[in-house]
């Protein structure tokens, strides 16, 4: 938290034409997308894959053993050189990072992830199933447009995301916990490929997928695509050996599979056009497809054009348009909205604890950084939300607001910024000691302090003036500032904001300075 009003890079508008940077943590490959995104359309200026197999190295406990680790860490370190070369001088906020089903599993997934991030020298993300599935649909939009029902399968390294939607905004999307690398590892562990191998994997898929009979029924869709790995090497198979023109069908998938079991070993599969890197995992990604072909009444399904890393790229753009243009939002926005609606929320004393906090925020950071200008719109959140909880109780609201806001299918939201959202929401009143981790990260201590004054400017439930306190930040000081007459017009008020200070005081982290 700065104490100076120096001008940093974020004062500037956002340029529409500027690179963006997508790196896909996956649990077969990680891939980083260099592209920009200027008058709507989609330009990649570089692209890089390579097979990590992160998936692969969780063990019996779910943790990931170090050779995985350091597997992506070497893959990470490269990436962050190509990115350096490529965007030379690209700004922290035009690159985002996410990672998929393996660190959604792993139990050891923060330790990994304090050394990928120093490795590629970015934040990673982990997204949760559904907000995976949101962000494919928006890739295959971006690259392959339309207006017609479709149907969006991605089959990775340990989850499947579908998606049913028309148009720009999806309707439906569900993850489910099984993949080419997970399926692989279970039923053809040792590389042998057997009929009965195919038929357990496949009850196995069946059994993971059957819950999404009801929601993806046939009549909601025209056309199915099928985006990233397994769906693109069976098509590209498949027309290599001429037995479609790059349409996957039933038949097609079968054919595959018998000759999986005619070769009895991924080490003599020969299929034309499959990578050698893909032929350890294709049996079970065969083995899922060849199940929601079946099982969904799939007649042919499409190849698609976009992927995960596209729709990263398009919700970078769509943050950033955001930043530069508040009155926009961007999917965050529509989400709070949809919570606040779903949970009943006071909106007007939720708008009026949002214009103290944001003022207060506003008078202790003149010029943010780029952080601090997502810090900014976080704090927002947590205001819009901060009562949630009162759904469950009035008692300790506080408390299940944080659950929920921890837990809830959240578009748009990483699953570690619900978390700092939720702790936020947490610190919101009572004593600090039970945020004291997260205190320890200066910029969430002002967020925290500028969510507790707000909450105690607007205790009564009545009508504010955000003007009428300010707050400024004097290094480890908050010192606020109102006039006496307002003090003496609002005792119960300054009481407890004598109290809040006394915490803060207890806490060692910030001193709250009263006047007087």
């Amino acid at each position: 938290m700065p104490a100076t009003t120096e001008p940093t890079a974020s004062a500037a508008a956002f340029d529409p034409g500027a690179p963006l940077v997508a790196v896909d943590l996956g649990s077969n490959s990680f891939r980083v997308e260099i592209a920009q995104l200027d008058g709507g359309r989609y330009r990649r200026l570089d692209y890089v894959k390579q097979t990590v197999r992160l998936g692969g190295g969780l063990d019996a406990d779910g943790m990931l053993t170090e050779p995985a680790m350091q597997r992506g860490f070497d893959c990470l370190t490269a990436f962050a050189q190509r990115i350096r070369s490529v965007a030379p001088g690209i700004g922290p906020e035009h690159v985002r990072a996410v990672a998929t089903q393996t660190l959604r599993e792993a139990g050891n997934r923060d330790a990994f992830l304090q050394r990928a991030q120093a490795a590629l020298g970015h934040p990673i993300e982990v997204i949760s199933g559904r907000e995976e599935a949101r962000l494919i649909y928006a890739g295959v939009m971006k690259m392959q447009p339309s207006d017609e029902a479709r149907l969006v399968v991605d089959i990775g390294g340990r989850s499947t995301e579908m998606i049913i939607g028309q148009g720009r905004l999806p309707e439906t999307t569900e993850s489910f916990a099984v993949g080419c690398v997970s399926l692989s590892q279970r039923f053809f562990p040792s590389g042998e490929l057997t009929g009965r191998g195919f038929r357990a994997a496949q009850v196995a898929a069946g059994a993971e997928l059957e819950e999404a009979l009801v929601s993806f029924p046939r009549h909601r869709w025209d056309t199915a695509l099928g985006s990233s790995g397994t769906a693109g090497a069976v098509a590209q198979v498949l027309q290599a050996a001429r037995v479609t023109d790059g349409r996957i069908t039933p038949a097609g998938v079968r054919w595959m599979i018998e000759r999986c079991i005619a070769a009895g070993h991924v080490d003599r599969l020969d299929f034309p056009g499959l990578k050698s890197e893909r032929r350890a995992v294709i049996p079970g990604g065969l083995a899922v497809l060849y199940t929601l072909l079946a099982n969904f009444r799939i007649e042919e399904m499409f190849p698609a054009r976009g992927a995960l890393r596209q729709g990263v790229v398009v919700d970078l753009h769509e943050r950033l348009s955001a930043a530069t243009h508040p009155q926009r939002g961007d999917m965050r926005d529509a989400t709070v909205r949809a919570l606040q609606q779903r949970f009943d929320v006071d909106v007007a004393q939720a708008e009026r604890v949002q214009a103290v906090a944001l003022a207060l925020f506003d008078g202790a950071v003149p010029q943010p950084s780029p952080a601090e200008v997502e810090a900014r719109r976080e704090l927002a959140w947590a205001c819009a939300l901060h009562e949630i909880g009162l759904m469950v109780s009035h008692h300790d609201h506080h408390r299940h607001s944080a659950y929920l806001l921890a837990h809830a299918d959240a578009a748009g939201y990483s699953q570690s910024q619900q978390r700092r959202i939720g702790a936020l929401v947490l610190g919101q009143r009572g004593g600090l000691k039970k945020i004291e981790a997260a205190l320890s990260q200066p910029l969430f201590a002002w967020q925290v302090l500028c969510l507790r004054l707000a909450v105690i400017k607007a205790h009564a439930r009545g009508a504010v003036d955000s003007r009428e306190m300010a707050l400024r930040a004097w290094g480890r000081e908050a010192r606020l500032a109102y006039s006496q007459s307002w003090a003496e017009s609002r005792p119960r008020t300054i009481f407890l904001l004598q109290e809040e200070a006394q915490a803060w005081a207890r806490s060692g982290v910030l001193k709250l300075v009263l006047p007087g």
